[in-house]
């Protein structure tokens, strides 16, 4: 989970539709279909580059081809305010193999605006630009803890968007997926897939690159 610190601004784009994803190397798309295993690979970039709008097309990609994909992404809330510009306003999180959708995190402006008691949440104490309800935490951290306990398939690609200032710097939010990530390669989980922002990807790699040896970048970009 990432998020900046305490400060308000729109996010917005200029373009009749919010960024479309970028197509990957055919080698990485070798990768991700699992013709190499035990393989734990980033996804990175900086906020608002289109990560998880690329993943979630590559994992509709893989789901199409028959390989199981496990875990979360996090597609943001948008509202077109203006012909051609977005403002985001949230982020949702899309609960793998499922599909089930929770609501996630809000702008943290708009979370006060609304009168919401944020001061307690694990969000707020880390100073994050996102107002996340701890219960939202605690609900994909029983998804994630079901992963463990019941793999959905044998061979899964284990996707968790995104690992950030909560799971690497302070030990907090989506605990039971870095948990999971720990346990290394398995033969239900034989590769991860880990969207982590480019300045937390020392962090990210000092934490799971124990258990899974060197990881590989995976560009989304052109």
């Amino acid at each position: 989970m990432g998020g900046g610190f305490f400060f308000f601004f729109f996010f917005k784009f200029k373009k009749k539709t919010p960024p479309a994803p970028f197509c990957a190397a055919a080698s990485i798309l070798c990768m991700l279909n699992g013709y190499y295993r035990h393989m734990l690979y980033f996804l990175t970039g900086d906020i608002q580059t289109g990560k998880t709008r690329w993943l979630q097309a590559h994992i509709e990609q893989m789901q199409a081809s028959g390989r199981c994909v496990a875990g979360v992404v996090a597609p943001g809330q948008w509202v077109e305010r203006e012909p051609g510009e977005f403002e985001k306003l949230g982020i949702d999180n899309v609960l793998l193999p499922s599909g089930e959708r929770i609501v996630f995190a809000r702008r943290r402006d708009l979370a006060l605006q609304a009168g919401e008691d944020i001061a307690q949440s694990q969000a707020e104490a880390a100073k994050l630009l996102w107002s996340i309800r701890d219960e939202a935490i605690d609900e994909v951290n029983a998804h994630f803890a079901q992963l463990r306990r019941n793999p959905p398939a044998q061979g899964a690609l284990l996707v968790v968007d995104e690992l950030g200032r909560l799971e690497l710097l302070r030990g907090e939010g989506l605990t039971e997926a870095v948990a999971l990530l720990l346990e290394g390669p398995s033969d239900a989980y034989p590769d991860a897939l880990v969207v982590v922002r480019a300045q937390l990807l020392p962090q990210a790699r000092e934490l799971l690159c124990p258990a899974w040896g060197e990881a590989t970048l995976v560009s989304y970009e052109k």
